[in-house]
């Protein structure tokens, strides 16, 4: 009988390490949290094709060992993402990118409540000790000169400020200034991109990307 129970016992610790075995090997991922809004959860696409998949997947085409966790919400502002930071950042995340404020452009919020919401998220991945790459946001003119220079250039002094990695724009794997030429790359809301201009803004961010996992590789001094 205790000889049974034995081999029960073996049985049961072997079928549970089997079952540990896979996530014992994600654990060796890097992960990425992708903090943002709409343009980061894939408003109005397959999901396949949204950003966070197609980032994901371009990522292990370059040979990077990395699972990118979607926490993008439609509609978030910079608030929004400064509420939901500190949950979002579980034990397991490696790293973050940040992209928020375009709702924030959209609502007219004044620049520097947007720098204080940015400035919690930073602070919250600093006090965690995760890596992040922040994505700015450009204002359009029709708020003003003013305006346009508080908002632009809070997003490159706060990196700097908490040594984060930084990207210029969501969109600069678009490579074009000129609207008729973009608008072939977005939905018809002229707002989200569709699958082949979301393929082209990570084959953009994609270096950035990796930047910011080898950050994470690297061993300590």
């Amino acid at each position: 009988m205790r000889y049974g129970i034995a081999m029960l016992r073996g049985k049961v610790t072997g079928a549970i390490l089997c079952t540990l075995m896979p996530f014992a090997a994600m654990a060796e991922d890097v992960r990425i949290l992708a903090l943002g809004d709409s343009l980061t959860q894939g408003y109005g696409l397959i999901e396949d094709f949204g950003f966070v998949p197609q980032l994901d997947a371009w990522l292990e085409a370059q040979g990077a060992k990395v699972a990118v966790i979607n926490g993008g919400v439609s509609g978030d502002t910079s608030a929004g993402g400064a509420a939901r930071v500190e949950w979002s950042l579980t034990p397991d995340v490696d790293a973050m990118i940040v992209t928020l404020g375009g709702n924030d452009l959209l609502r007219g919020i004044d620049p520097s409540v947007t720098r204080a919401n940015i400035e919690t998220i930073l602070r919250a991945a600093q006090e965690q000790s995760v890596e992040v790459l922040l994505v700015g946001m450009q204002a359009p003119g029709n708020y003003g000169p003013e305006y346009k220079q508080d908002f632009d250039s809070l997003y490159p002094e706060l990196a700097e400020e908490y040594g984060a990695l930084y990207a210029e724009s969501f969109f600069v794997g678009l490579g074009t200034s000129d609207p008729a030429q973009a608008r072939a790359y977005f939905q018809a809301d002229g707002i989200h991109p569709n699958a082949e201009g979301v393929q082209k803004i990570v084959e953009g961010l994609g270096p950035k990307v990796l930047d910011l996992i080898d950050r994470v590789e690297e061993p300590e001094a």
